[in-house]
């Protein structure tokens, strides 16, 4: 499955993709950074609101990002459906990452499911289904 990178300005383009999220019986669409340097998923806090999820009763982990400051986030379920492949997941939920627009999705919860080939000069990202877990 291809994704076409999102442009923000005529020299910036990201792998930035489309997901639904999911707990229990709610659900919504979130767009997300592709990212080989995340740990894990990581999603804004508002997400978990709207989900219904209390955050605070999460797993709480400290993330250090770019800026080296150390934040809580906190550790939950949910259903990741990207282009129709839907698989559970933990996931982080941070406040105040709405600024950039979009969550991030790593390592955990993410590059351990799927194959990933960036393509800068396509503008498009490839998700292959991993080869280990259709043989589960």
């Amino acid at each position: 499955m291809k994704f076409r990178y999102k442009r923000y300005s005529p020299s910036v383009l990201r792998p930035v993709v489309p997901i639904e999220i999911s707990c229990k019986n709610k659900s919504v669409i979130y767009e997300v950074l592709i990212d080989s340097g995340a740990d894990i998923c990581i999603f804004d806090a508002e997400i978990a609101q709207i989900l219904r999820i209390n955050i605070l009763s999460g797993e709480k982990q400290t993330v250090a990002g770019i800026t080296g400051t150390p934040e809580f986030y906190y550790i939950h379920e949910v259903t990741l459906n990207i282009g129709g492949w839907k698989h559970k997941a933990k996931v982080g939920f941070l406040k105040n990452i709405s600024k950039q627009g979009y969550g991030i999705v790593g390592q955990k919860g993410f590059f351990d499911r799927y194959s990933v080939k960036f393509n800068l000069n396509k503008e498009e990202v490839e998700l292959k289904e991993s080869i280990n877990l259709r043989l589960n």
